[in-house]
């Protein structure tokens, strides 16, 4: 026997997508079938169960409800799947023979557009990569946005640069072009680091014929814009979008070509340790700058403001442009509640708006935008009065799009239901022709009622009852007693145990009025919804140009309302390269602060005399917040914020970055001294006289002596000529404070700290000038350690500083005794030098360091 017609229909689609999970539409249920099915039974918690195919055989199934699948697509989408929605393309009525199917959208983590599946307050970018012999080209897209942003890279560090905006924006999917030699290198960062999905085997997405054509068609001319290897980028965005979505997506017809010279330059490993947007250890937006600023009341506004704090500007104006915004609502305080207030009922526009363009958006989306739209006069009343060029522009240009909200108003009831096919969406009095039915409706139960019993009084059959059922529609049930009384009008239908029942002609012309009147009303409330949508959908570009306004609006209010609960002051921006702060506090650390007060510092850094702040102390006595601290100022300056100080002048960097501590990345097989050596040589490599670079403890993952160079090294190359940068230098090898005498530009400071007996205080202050102690013993006791293990180790301490001798650095970089130069090798013989070398001091305990310490000086006295 040969396949049933029904599942001839489900292998010729499935054929066409055989990598995803189908979901085939089968009345109230998408269904599952095969693998399709166990994948799904598996991953969802489904029951398997099975269905009749043919040949004799059953075919493993399960389903999920239609209007509950955004859910089950999700997790699967979380899974790494891919889920083609497969549905009925005309009326079951109309068809002859199987009904019609296709699949009308793909859903992959980059093209979601249900609600319920993004995350609220983030974008969800979709990525394409196009990797030629000279260059890199980036696209991305959120597809609930208009607009693609678009840049590239070239040079011998183009992949890093790559990597490195790539995890900027974060995106949940990426297309790569296949064949390149860094495909692959990419697909495994892109997986392993960021835990995004890959595609890197469509060639036909990155075909270079017809993609001018379709930019063109896009965008319009983009000549001037756009070089040969962007436009393959953009297009094989286009492309995938249009492929998964089937649907017109003329809507997305902005373009942002960027460079890096128009934003400041945060590379990955510096994004990660300024915990920007996330943090370290918890991966969570908690404990993070946005996590301080975000006082948003949109979603818009929440997305806005991250994008805001990954790409802080670099040119005066625009930043300036910023202040005064955010100025003007610091000091109106009502100005600022009153919009915060309606802000607070403003309703996710882009998103709403996007789910309107590709046909999923249900009555209860229309009245979301109605009631946003309806908020807008409100918010222009009372910006009426601003003074702020910025702020006029944003009041002026809000549009309510009268006419829309007039009809949604009009058309769509205040509370309509979920699904749209079975009415009750189209308010009272909107439609002539809706009224009536539903009076029919109305009527027709009246009528019943009446007609049960006018039958009763003509037949004397008192208990005789007017029922209803699916299978055949109206009836009049008579009991077995009372069968010698149906008049011959009554036409038998059916036998029951108890009696019988029957139809008449009058009955049935009521049935027949009823169920058309139903059957029409859900038709022509669907149609009018559909109707209202597309007038929407047709305003879809004044609706998301609305949207980015009260973004903008609520971002300013937002860092207006953190500026005044947190005590900021407005940064003085300029040109000069001096960053000069004043009573600066960490913005992140001072919130946790709940019983004690942060200490604040001061910091002078410029392009002359004090380009390098060589900075010595304890271990946690806040050398590495305060060179945190001094970032994240310059961050917030340059993304318009106010600064926690009491006074900021910034002079605007062009790039920021980080060296601290890391761990041994297992995955690439990579030690601590090796990625430490890979991060420095970035930053010397790519490091300019404008940017910012903060150094925390280099050299620390290799022995004392090659660190100790390799540091001095690295500070002395950084004030050079070549560099010459702003520099923050935390170490713990007190012999480098002489570069202060022996190089311009380097100044020592040091965090101060208080001996009390064998006890610490940590001042949390920097003070001008260098310490020779590290208080590393007193920091052990602190932290718990035994008084047994601190008292043998000052024994061990004193024993090897009364055996070795003073080491200090030469201008030319050489270790200094005072004599000769000593090396490692004539101090021990080789076994102590190999166990060293095999040692990674980062990963020791205190006890363990100990030990080893005391095994070292046992070689060295018994050799």
């Amino acid at each position: 026997m040969a396949v049933t017609p029904m599942m001839q229909q489900y292998f010729e689609i499935k054929d066409k997508y055989k990598d995803h999970i189908l979901f085939y539409r089968l009345g109230d249920f998408y269904e599952m079938f095969y693998g399709d099915a166990e994948t799904a039974s598996r991953e969802l918690e489904l029951t398997l169960t099975g269905r009749d195919c043919g040949e004799g055989k059953r075919a493993p199934m399960c389903g999920v409800p239609f209007h509950a699948y955004e859910q089950y697509a999700g997790k699967l989408i979380e899974k790494g799947y891919k889920v083609a929605i497969c549905e009925q393309v005309e009326d079951p009525a109309l068809a002859k023979g199987i009904v019609k199917r296709e699949v009308i959208r793909v859903i992959t983590p980059g093209t979601l557009i249900e609600s319920a599946l993004l995350p609220e307050t983030k974008n969800n970018y979709l990525c394409s990569v196009c990797l030629s012999k000279d260059s890199y080209a980036v696209s991305l897209c959120d597809i609930t946005t208009p607009r693609i942003f678009c840049t590239e890279f070239s040079g011998p560090q183009k992949l890093t640069d790559l990597m490195s905006e790539i995890s900027t924006y974060q995106p949940s999917e990426v297309i790569i072009s296949p064949g390149h030699r860094d495909t692959a290198s990419l697909s495994v960062f892109l997986r392993d680091r960021l835990r995004t999905s890959v595609l890197a085997d469509d060639a036909v997405l990155f075909d270079a014929e017809g993609s001018r054509e379709l930019a063109e068609r896009q965008f319009g001319d983009v000549s001037s814009v756009l070089d040969y290897a962007q436009i393959i980028s953009v297009c094989a965005l286009l492309r995938y979008i249009k492929e998964n979505e089937k649907k017109d997506i003329s809507y997305i017809n902005e373009i942002s070509v960027y460079t890096g010279s128009q934003f400041l330059g945060i590379d990955i490993n510096t994004r990660r340790n300024l915990e920007l947007c996330e943090a370290m250890r918890t991966k969570s937006k908690k404990g993070t700058l946005l996590w301080v600023l975000d006082k948003t009341n949109t979603a818009a506004g929440a997305r806005l403001l991250r994008n805001w704090i990954e790409h802080p500007l670099v040119s005066a104006n625009p930043i300036k442009a910023r202040q005064n915004a955010v100025k003007e609502l610091f000091d109106g305080f009502v100005l600022r509640s009153e919009l915060a207030d309606v802000l607070s009922g403003v309703l996710d526009l882009e998103r709403l708006t996007t789910r309107i363009i590709y046909g999923t958006a249900n009555a209860r989306d229309l009245r979301a935008v109605c009631s946003t739209l309806a908020a807008v006069p409100r918010i222009r009343e009372i910006m009426a009065d601003v003074g702020d060029s910025t702020l006029r522009e944003l009041r002026d240009g809000l549009d309510d799009i009268a006419e829309v909200r007039d009809l949604i108003s009009a058309a769509i009831c205040d509370s309509p239901p979920v699904t749209v096919r079975e009415g009750q969406m189209v308010s009272d009095g909107y439609d002539p022709d809706v009224d009536r039915l539903r009076s029919i409706m109305k009527d027709g139960k009246s009528w019943i009622s009446k007609a049960e019993q006018k039958e009763k009084e003509s037949t004397g059959i008192k208990n005789l009852r007017i029922g209803y059922n699916r299978v055949f529609g109206y009836y009049i049930e008579v009991s077995k007693s009372n069968i010698d009384m149906v008049p011959d009008r009554y036409i038998r239908k059916q036998t029951l145990t108890t009696g019988e029942r029957y139809i008449t002609d009058e009955l049935k012309d009521m049935e027949a009025t009823i169920l058309g009147a139903k059957d029409k009303l859900y038709d022509l409330e669907y149609r009018i919804f559909c109707s209202v949508r597309d007038k929407a959908a047709e305003n879809s570009a004044r609706i998301l140009k609305l949207a980015s306004d009260l973004a903008r609006i609520d971002v300013f209010v937002s860092l207006a309302e953190a500026a005044s609960v947190n005590r900021y002051v407005c940064p003085e921006i300029d040109t000069s390269g001096v960053i000069d702060i004043r009573e600066g506090r960490h913005p992140v650390v001072e919130q946790f602060m709940t019983d004690s007060v942060f200490v604040p510092n001061d910091t002078y850094l410029d392009t002359g005399a004090n380009r390098l702040m060589l900075i010595t102390g304890p271990n946690m006595a806040g050398k590495s917040t305060y060179m945190r601290q001094v970032a994240l100022i310059t961050v917030m300056a340059q993304i318009g914020s106010f600064v926690p100080a009491d006074y900021a002048r910034i002079g605007i960097v062009d790039r920021i970055f980080t060296r601290v501590g890391a761990s041994d990345d297992l995955a690439s097989g990579q030690s601590t001294f090796m990625l430490e050596m890979n991060e420095v040589a970035y930053i010397l490599k790519n490091a300019t006289p404008k940017s910012l670079i903060v150094y925390d403890e280099i050299g620390r993952g290799t022995s004392t002596y090659d660190g100790l160079s390799i540091a001095r090294a690295v500070a002395e190359y950084t004030l050079g000529k070549k560099i010459g940068a702003k520099t923050l230098f935390a170490t713990h090898y007190h012999e480098l404070v002489s570069l202060e005498k022996d190089m311009e530009g380097a100044v020592n400071f040091n965090i101060a700290a208080k001996k009390k007996g064998d006890d610490i205080v940590f001042l949390r202050k920097i003070i001008r000038g260098s310490t020779d102690d590290s208080y590393g013993i007193e920091v052990a006791k602190l932290a718990g350690i035994p008084a047994e293990v601190i008292k043998r180790a000052k024994e061990v301490l004193a024993t090897i500083e009364s055996s070795v001798p003073d080491v200090n650095m030469s201008k030319d970089g050489a270790a200094d005794s005072g004599l000769d130069v000593i090396s490692l090798s004539e101090v021990s013989n080789d076994s102590i030098i190999n166990q060293l070398r095999m040692t990674d001091l980062n990963s020791l305990t205190p006890i363990e360091a100990l030990n080893l310490i005391n095994d070292l000086k046992n070689q060295i006295i018994d050799s």
